[in-house]
């Protein structure tokens, strides 16, 4: 049974610094996409990257191409190509792997120097890859599709693919992303160095979003929330929202200088690298101050999808399939009623969605170490959203011992989430969730009211 009652408030929490990949992860990870390529017979994987589709190549080299596209071509044998422009072209000795650049300048701004007397299929023949027969093509998008041949399509520039078939005219080429992400993909798990990494902006995300929506009052600015959700410089993994009354006016997807009014439905989101916050509801302080025929969005929309964030926290488990969980959200919360339509849970890691093993008739196991976002969005015609995403690393003993052990800040953390997640909160969540933010599971449907929110009562 879920209440709106009276809770403590969670506490932003302090201390919080960046973690950062150790040489033994880095060689990991590496050693793990190799062995994948060896499975699969590529003798080489071609990784494409610009700034909003860069992960899988973030993942062996640790930075993106900023404002440039960029290439990382890892052969069979470990040695390993950069493909970079004009003004990444001296990044390539900061890459946590060992590389060999090589210059394109068409991955540079548009009128920057071209200066280069070979065209594309000329610096791609530079990294030697002419003399591959089966080619993994990984850009950022695992297809799925029942209707297409989804080995053949191809998430990379046109003249690209074009430049690579003609110096390879003899050799295969498939659609590799399936090596870091989706079932069996490299990057659907961490360990606890990885983890520890991903927590730091988990957490910041659960900081920003406390003090915005204790800043949250009729008159304030959308601007004003918004640079309260973002925190310490960090690159934000969503465009961050901050809105009041209706979204997207005048096109516009950014917080604006329009300010709060009480009965505005609100939406608050904010994520960076390893996890995201995002809280939906009124600015009201009383079912009285909500819009007319609304007044029962709490019974109608609010307690039934604090229900489902319950159960999924309760119940998810290790070992479980990703089919498992979408029947369990969909036996608390009908898809029909409550109008969702994507994936109950998903993975992250250095981007908001990495992936999803949670679809219907999923037989994809659920692995300690993945990193999930609590992503369940109701919409319920007439009434305004509700929303408490959050993320939750899974973790069997094992991980948890070595995050104890070799992060103990860190894990003392997670003892104070799950203790007030299990106390205040009411949500008896399973042994193998670990809350990545204090504010994990909080949710605060009145918003004005901030000294209420949605808990789990005794039956």
């Amino acid at each position: 049974m879920i209440k709106l009652a009276a809770v403590k408030q969670p506490v932003p929490e302090t201390g919080l610094k960046p973690v950062f990949l150790s040489e033994e992860t880095i060689a990991a990870r590496k050693q793990a996409v190799l062995k994948r390529m060896k499975e699969e017979d590529f003798d080489a994987l071609v990784i494409y990257a610009d700034l909003e589709h860069g992960g899988n190549w973030e993942y062996l080299t640790g930075f993106l191409p900023r404002f440039e596209e960029a290439l990382l071509v890892l052969f069979n044998d470990g040695s390993a190509k950069l493909v970079l422009g004009n003004e990444n072209l001296n990044k390539a000795g900061k890459s946590l792997i060992p590389v060999q650049a090589v210059h394109m300048p068409h991955f540079s701004l548009p009128n920057q120097p071209m200066k280069t007397e070979k065209d594309v299929c000329g610096i791609l023949s530079e990294t030697g890859i002419q003399n591959c027969a089966n080619i993994g093509i990984a850009g950022w998008k695992n297809f799925t599709s029942k209707l297409d041949d989804n080995s053949q399509l191809f998430d990379i520039p046109c003249y690209l693919m074009d430049a690579l078939r003609k110096i390879c005219p003899d050799t295969s080429f498939k659609n590799g992303t399936y090596i870091f992400i989706g079932e069996h993909g490299v990057r659907t798990v961490n360990n606890a160095n990885e983890f520890a990494h991903y927590e730091f902006g988990a957490a910041l995300a659960g900081n920003g979003m406390l003090e915005a929506m204790n800043a949250l009052k009729p008159g304030i600015s959308e601007m004003e929330l918004g640079a309260l959700l973002n925190q310490c410089g960090q690159r934000n993994s969503v465009v961050t929202i901050a809105a009041a009354g209706e979204r997207f006016e005048h096109a516009n997807m950014y917080p604006s200088a329009k300010t709060v009014s009480i009965g505005d439905k609100i939406s608050l989101t904010v994520g960076f690298k390893g996890g995201l916050q995002s809280r939906a509801g009124y600015a009201v302080s009383c079912a009285d101050e909500l819009p007319e025929g609304q007044k029962d969005y709490l019974e109608r929309v609010a307690i039934p999808y604090q229900n489902a964030v319950k159960t999924w926290l309760e119940h998810i488990h290790v070992g479980m399939t990703g089919g498992e969980l979408y029947a369990l959200i969909e036996s608390v919360l009908p898809r029909e009623t409550y109008g969702w339509s994507l994936n109950p849970g998903h993975l992250c890691a250095d981007e908001e969605w990495l992936s999803s093993p949670v679809y219907p008739g999923s037989t994809e196991v659920l692995r300690s170490g993945m990193l999930f976002q609590i992503d369940i969005i109701p919409s319920v015609s007439g009434y305004g959203g509700a929303s408490c995403e959050s993320g939750v690393l899974l973790a069997d003993d094992t991980l948890k011992q070595e995050i104890r052990e070799q992060y103990p800040e860190l894990w003392n953390r997670i003892e104070n989430r799950r203790d007030y997640m299990i106390h205040e909160l009411g949500i008896p969540a399973s042994d193998d969730v670990l809350p990545t933010s204090i504010a994990c599971a909080y949710f605060r449907p009145y918003m004005l009211e901030k000294e209420k929110a949605l808990k789990g009562m005794p039956d």
